[in-house]
């Protein structure tokens, strides 16, 4: 991780977001699709 984003302080709440470059491959191809909703149906019964 970068120097510009350490967080000094320690009591407050952060909100991290990353960039996906060419995301529109994660909708389109089949694999990507399917391995993004099995995470996230993974995350729901938790």
């Amino acid at each position: 991780m970068s120097r510009k984003y350490k967080f000094r302080e320690k009591s407050g709440a952060y909100f991290i977001s990353f960039a996906i470059v060419n995301w529109i491959d994660v909708f389109t191809r089949e694999i990507y699709f399917s391995c993004i909703i099995e995470s996230l149906d993974f995350s729901k019964k938790i």
